[in-house]
């Protein structure tokens, strides 16, 4: 049990961001695991697919609406997960230089949704494709709004890229949507319709971020009171003291960061830079700055 408790280690220890690569990577080794024993038994192994996979047909979509969530965790294919994986830690980092851990968690589900909302669109109101019945699996969608954010808000912004050289990220956001745009009525037309959802989504966020309006602070706002809810103890509900005091001062402590928080952030970017800042750091310095 040494290297489960190392894994649980590592989950807690690490940001956002290899958190949701973890999560993808135990998500895919489950569904394998799910299928193989699925298959042993006699049973159809695709049935365990059915219960995470967003299907196109209205009438099936509204009695499986988790879909829309859990597609964008799930991988069946190795490469797939690999790719995507890649994709999210690469461009992944670069967003966390300008946005927090929760806009992160909150984009790559909200782009999720804009994947699966564009596809179940496309295949049930486009007379090409109406009455095909398609399946829609992965965090492709997901990982393009975050690449087409950061790349709208930093267009200029360079990497490196093997035998290319330093490229903008707006050119790499442009090749992935048009790579999208061109695969349409290939074999994997849901799939690009979805990327094509994600990256839509990735704008909006971008340009309204630079007014001043985070579009994922609903879902964050629903992510914390569940998990709260998850986390409350007993002598922390209700009652004078326990109940809305302990909030209170949770929400207080949370919202706004003191001088000595700041003081101690900016010290430690001072000594080791901002990439060594962890997640909640990171959070404390974009909350003091948006609050000035």
């Amino acid at each position: 049990m040494a290297f489960i408790d190392e894994l649980k280690l590592r989950y807690r220890q690490g940001g956002m961001l290899l958190r949701l690569i973890y999560i993808n990577i135990g998500v895919f080794v489950l569904l394998h695991a799910i299928t193989l024993v699925l298959w042993l038994l006699g049973i159809d192994s695709a049935r365990a697919l059915t219960w995470v996979e967003v299907p196109s047909p209205w009438g099936e979509l509204l009695t499986k609406p988790w879909t829309v969530i859990t597609y964008c965790f799930s991988h069946y294919d190795l490469l797939h997960l690999l790719f995507n994986m890649l994709w999210l830690y690469w461009l992944g980092r670069i967003f966390l230089e300008y946005f927090t851990a929760k806009h992160l968690s909150g984009l790559y589900i909200l782009g999720g949704i804009g994947g699966a909302a564009l596809y179940a669109l496309a295949y049930n109101c486009l007379p090409a494709l109406a009455g095909e019945r398609a399946y829609l699996l992965g965090a492709s969608a997901s990982v393009i709004a975050i690449v087409v954010a950061v790349a709208a808000y930093v267009p200029n912004y360079k990497i490196g890229i093997l035998f290319l050289g330093d490229i903008s990220l707006k050119w790499i956001a442009v090749a992935m949507v048009l790579m999208a745009l061109l695969g349409i009525g290939a074999s994997n037309t849901g799939g690009d319709i979805a990327h094509l959802g994600g990256a839509l989504v990735g704008l909006w966020f971008a340009y309204a971020f630079k007014r001043g309006h985070d579009i994922t602070s609903w879902i964050n706002a629903t992510l914390d009171t569940l998990a709260s809810v998850v986390r409350r103890k007993p002598s922390q509900v209700g009652g004078p003291v326990g109940g809305t005091a302990y909030r209170d001062r949770r929400q207080a402590s949370s919202d706004e960061p003191t001088e000595a928080d700041l003081d101690r952030v900016l010290d430690k970017i001072r000594r080791s830079g901002y990439s060594s800042l962890t997640d909640d750091e990171r959070d404390t310095l974009f909350r003091a700055s948006r609050r000035r």
